[in-house]
């Protein structure tokens, strides 16, 4: 792993026009390139056959559950509410 950092106002303009195109963006002349080489480790090839299942699932954070406790009228209401509130071409 290498880190090459250059000062946008010491790159030559031809250099400088590359690295506004990958990065989709205008440099200015007070910052930096600050850029990283990494190894890439690809992932292992997917299998034919699926992962054991171990039974259990993945466990969602508690703001996850805001219809909990609400009956199918409720959670209706509530929709209908937002949705309304949401609709900002009144």
């Amino acid at each position: 792993m290498a880190d090459f950092v250059r000062n946008v106002s010491e790159i030559d303009f031809a250099d400088r026009q590359a690295m506004e195109h990958l990065l989709g963006q205008r440099l200015r002349e007070n910052e930096q390139l600050v850029i990283r080489v990494v190894t890439f480790k690809p992932s292992p090839e997917p299998s034919d056959t699926p992962p054991p299942s171990s039974g259990t699932m993945a466990v969602l954070p508690e703001w996850c559950n805001v219809y909990a406790g609400l009956s199918d009228e409720e959670i209706a209401d509530l929709e209908r509410t937002v949705l309304t509130r949401a609709d900002l071409t009144r």
